[in-house]
């Protein structure tokens, strides 16, 4: 590999370069999700630990670099299970990334292409549905009202759950990436009753009214009319055409995949 410079005894290339790199960005992503958390103090230690490990192998101490992979795989396996939580931070940080976005794009694809062709069996059916999708901002405390499900979209699952003999019809799915989260959340309605010439039933205040508080874009079916509209920032665009639900549908989603907890 092309040499760039040396330092001592160490011979340092453009390999090396990137994978320091590449390296001090991942510590920097972990140091962001654990920070104000016992675990960095932790993390410190293990990162000493290997960088002596580095070390002591360049200079071929043998014996103090087993004491050291000894201790670094002890500290290790007590890090992952003493702060499963915090791990847990440090997953959603780096799935959540712009970089990530990049590779999971597709699935948003998917996402899309499920939910309006269910949006529009709703539709002809005159079957209510409130489905959230999620963005920049944590949507926990409307999760907490619901009930968690964790599973697949499916055009399948949409269905039974907005069944009016389900009983997780009442209220709103919330939807992040190609994950259902939670359904039968409860939405905060919108003091605003009347949209331009139309009066607000529960569902559409419901959609505005989180679009108003939170990042998110919210799908909404009139059981009464068979109308679909979408919530967006405090804004309501009702009476969406089938045959552009995709289209409008998609853009909103693609600024989802660029703005979702970067």
């Amino acid at each position: 590999m092309l040499e760039i410079f040396k330092i001592g005894f160490l011979n340092v290339t453009i390999i090396d370069v990137i994978d320091i790199g590449l390296i001090s960005i991942l510590v920097f992503w972990i140091y962001r999700a654990l920070r104000g958390t016992v675990a960095v103090q932790i993390l410190f230690g293990l990162m000493v630990l290997i960088a002596l490990q580095f070390i002591t192998e360049a200079i071929s101490l043998k014996a103090m670099n087993w004491i050291l992979r000894t201790l670094t795989d002890i500290w290790l396996l007590a890090f992952i299970i003493l702060f499963q939580p915090e791990l847990r931070r440090v997953l959603t940080v780096l799935t959540r990334s712009k970089i990530f976005r990049m590779f999971v794009k597709s699935k948003i694809v998917q996402t899309i292409d499920i939910v309006v062709d269910t949006a529009i069996y709703f539709s002809e059916k005159h079957i209510g549905a409130l489905i959230v999708f999620t963005r920049s901002q944590n949507v926990e405390i409307t999760v907490d009202t619901g009930i968690p499900l964790q599973a697949m979209v499916s055009q399948e699952l949409l269905i039974s759950i907005f069944n009016t003999k389900s009983p997780l019809h009442d209220g709103a799915v919330v939807i992040e990436n190609q994950i259902i989260i939670a359904a039968r959340c409860v939405l905060p309605l919108s003091t605003v009753t009347k949209y331009g010439n139309k009066n607000l039933g529960t569902r559409h205040r419901a959609g505005l009214g989180l679009s108003e508080q939170l990042d998110v874009v919210v799908l909404i079916v009139s059981e009464e009319t068979g109308a679909i509209s979408i919530a967006d920032g405090g804004i309501l665009e009702l009476d969406i055409k089938k045959e552009n639900l995709h289209k409008v549908l998609n853009s909103k989603l693609s600024e989802v995949s660029k703005q979702q907890l970067s």
